[in-house]
């Protein structure tokens, strides 16, 4: 299904933000809102593999969201647990490959168990790698990957360096983004990647991401191609 084009980006991350604030708007409930989102992630991931992206990561619950009330969070498992279910034999089709990365240990064994299907079901997919973040942030990346080297290089034998660092990130072996979406208007990173997103570029559009469709996901692109990226370098010199 891909339709590779020139000058895209290889990563793609997306804040998809505005759930409850598109819910609220169409008078319905905050957990509408997430049910809705689902939608949107269908057909980002769809456009995605078409355009030759190759890897699409979406930060879908953060390590903060836990401090939302109980019956949202509860309605944002629930759902993730029948979303997995249901979309993986899309994912097949598609001949995409998903992975969930975060702080996963800690959720409940319901979602446990559904990640662990989805990933190993789709584990030889050679197309879009799909890379959901659950229970995510981007500092506990960055300690965990400092503990899990010290655990294996104790005693500062050998001097750290940022690629020996970015081996330990829960993202190793996947280049870090190209582009940064996110949506609603909200113009942070919200402790996502934050190791990954040093030189990533930044697009931000006001579009709740319920709505986020197609020709927004397309404007973002296009938004990427017409920018220089010079890593901290002069043009001359690229």
């Amino acid at each position: 299904m891909s339709e590779i084009t020139e000058n895209i980006p290889r990563h793609v991350c997306v804040i998809m933000d505005g759930n409850g604030r598109w819910a609220l708007s169409h008078g319905l409930q905050r957990k509408d809102g997430h049910r809705q989102g689902v939608e949107a992630v269908r057909e980002a991931t769809e456009f995605a593999a078409r355009k030759g992206i190759r890897y699409l990561s979406l930060f879908a619950f953060s390590e903060e969201n836990w401090g939302r009330p109980k019956s949202e969070t509860d309605a944002i498992m629930s759902l993730m647990v029948h979303a997995i279910h249901r979309e993986t034999p899309t994912l097949m089709k598609n001949n995409v490959r998903c992975l969930f990365i975060g702080d996963i240990e800690h959720l409940q064994p319901d979602v446990l168990e559904r990640m662990d299907a989805c990933m190993n079901q789709t584990s030889d997919n050679t197309g879009l790698t799909l890379v959901v973040a659950v229970n995510y942030s981007g500092k506990w990346d960055i300690m965990q990957a400092v503990n899990r080297l010290m655990e294996e290089q104790p005693c500062g034998k050998h001097p750290v360096t940022s690629e020996t660092l970015s081996r330990y990130l829960s993202t190793a072996g996947i280049p870090d983004p190209d582009l940064m979406i996110r949506t609603s208007g909200e113009m942070r990173i919200s402790n996502f990647m934050l190791w990954q997103l040093a030189y990533t570029e930044l697009y931000f559009t006001p579009v709740l991401w319920p709505d986020f469709r197609n020709p927004d996901f397309e404007a973002a692109i296009e938004s990427f191609t017409n920018r220089k990226r010079r890593f901290g370098k002069i043009e001359e010199s690229l």
